[in-house]
């Protein structure tokens, strides 16, 4: 089940210079090059700003917007320069800027927009080639960019919401949990290395992430169009997806800490922290049944670092959940690969499409959604607006003790077999699996949570008693062990692996 939900977060990247102006018939001449150049402004009397228009052979336009103050460059896109009106956006910070060269040549008035933010009066002078503006005859070099002092220490918060719990997969023991980061800083904060350690005098080395690898565990929330870098400009914050793996139970310690390393603004050397210790929970984690039985089923969207579940942080009232971080969409595959034979419009040509969904533990429905009608595979829109009452189409939420409870979703329409307050066995069909709500073809989106919510609340790791993996889905073939499907007992499936399930949950 895949959800985009937006959020934002206001990034002020603005910054200026002190102006001198005045004029010659030759500097009103510029005008006739266009707006490539360097224009230096200042937003709300008090952030410096330079932006440096670029034309390339093409006629082209693009640029940056430069921070002295805040040591950060942003790129400049959808440049555009009509008669004498100049617009520009900044995707990063969501910054809009639009204005008129006036007939000198040198000045730009005009007024930034930004996410969040009312409108502000910003003005620019074009910078000559000596790096000067003139006004009144005199001549004022623009300041030289502050250089970053040596930090007493790293101005960034981190925070871990949710400890992490030990559970296996693959044969091998996993830890998966998020660092959230705040920086606090007026400087960039450009991270260099994370390393988790356990949290004992010792600090032993568990795992080290940086350069490519942490850029590609590092996400910008409310900026889809920053860089993928593992930095955050002053006041921005970021997610760290962190994913540990041990060979052994007993190599897992009981807390573990993070030592990160972070270079500030432009000071040469890193600094380096460690964090406070967080308890680990080595405690078996539930152990139920499947929900399917048979075989050719794909772990879709199943548990790995990058997979769209993993990384679906979604703010509900006024607070950020994974509750997806170890779900699977559960489709069934045909020896070639596909899902489907014959029309891929119609949901009953999918193999998973009538399957019984069963209860996968004893519990009590708490949660049911019915009377939502199915998609069309393919189709360009969904059957109902998405919401966060539609969002898991017709379907099951159950408690099943310890504060646990299973979700299933995406059912077909009026094939729920229980209500709420129904007390549950395990393997008793609770409907047939469809293609409701936010949901592409037929299958069963399946998760534990903290929380009878579906997406208020944390997804949390589980085990089925008993599976074997037959192989892997690749994008257009399934790639079946030669050997045979290898049996896996107290283990979750992960991303992609082709599963069979016993004919009795």
């Amino acid at each position: 089940m895949k959800i985009a939900m937006k959020m934002f977060l206001l990034v002020v990247a603005a910054f200026g210079f002190l102006f001198s102006a005045g004029g010659s018939m030759g500097q009103a001449a510029e005008s006739a090059n266009g707006i490539a150049g360097v224009w230096v402004g200042v937003l709300g009397g008090e952030l410096r700003v330079m932006v440096t228009i670029t034309k390339s052979g093409s006629g082209q336009l693009g640029g940056t917007m430069d921070s002295v103050d805040q040591h950060a460059v942003n790129a400049l896109s959808n440049v555009t320069f009509h008669g004498d009106a100049l617009r520009f956006e900044v995707p990063r910070v969501g910054g809009v800027y639009e204005g008129k060269l006036k007939k000198n040549g040198r000045d730009i008035s005009g007024s930034w927009t930004q996410t969040g933010t009312p409108a502000q009066a910003l003005d620019f002078m074009r910078r000559t080639e000596s790096g000067a503006t003139s006004k009144g005859n005199v001549e004022q070099a623009v300041p030289k960019a502050e250089h970053t002092p040596k930090p007493l220490l790293p101005g960034f918060n981190a925070v871990i919401p949710i400890a992490p719990t030990a559970f296996k997969a693959d044969g091998k023991w996993h830890l998966v949990y998020e660092l959230h980061i705040s920086n606090m800083d007026k400087w960039e904060c450009a991270f260099t290395r994370i390393e988790v350690v356990s949290a004992d005098a010792a600090q032993k080395t568990l795992a080290t992430f940086s350069g490519a690898d942490l850029d590609g565990m590092f996400i910008h929330p409310g900026l889809p169009n920053a860089e993928k870098v593992s930095k955050l400009a002053a006041g921005e914050f970021g997610v760290v997806f962190l994913w540990v793996t041990f060979d052994k139970l007993e190599d897992i310690p009981s807390a573990i800490a993070e030592r990160i390393s972070v270079k500030i603004g432009d000071y040469p050397e890193a600094l380096s922290i460690v964090m406070p210790p967080t308890g680990v929970d080595k405690n078996p984690v539930v152990v139920i049944s499947s929900p399917l039985v048979g075989e050719d089923w794909v772990a879709g969207n199943g548990p790995s670092n990058t997979s769209v579940h993993r990384r679906a942080l979604i703010p509900i009232n006024g607070h950020a959940y994974i509750s997806q971080r170890l779900a699977i969409d559960w489709v069934q595959a045909y020896p070639d690969g596909k899902m489907y034979k014959g029309d891929p419009s119609d949901n009953r040509n999918y193999r998973a499409y009538g399957a019984e969904i069963h209860a996968v533990a004893d519990g009590v429905v708490t949660q049911v959604g019915d009377g939502i009608p199915q998609n069309t595979p393919g189709a360009k829109s969904l059957a109902v607006p998405i919401t966060l009452e539609t969002v898991g189409g017709n379907h099951v939420i159950m408690e099943i003790g310890n504060g646990l409870f299973a979700f299933y979703a995406h059912m077909q329409p009026g094939s729920l077999r229980v209500k709420v307050g129904d007390k549950v066995t395990r393997g008793q069909v609770l409907g047939l699996l469809g293609n409701t709500g936010n949901s592409s073809e037929p299958h069963l989106h399946f998760q534990i949570c903290s929380a009878n919510s579906e997406m208020g609340s944390e997804g949390l790791p589980y085990a089925f008693a008993s599976f074997e993996v037959q192989g892997k889905a690749g994008e257009d073939n399934l790639s079946l062990f030669p050997g045979g499907p290898v049996k896996h007992e107290m283990e979750i499936p992960t991303e992609d692996e082709i599963v069979r399930f016993s004919e009795h949950p």
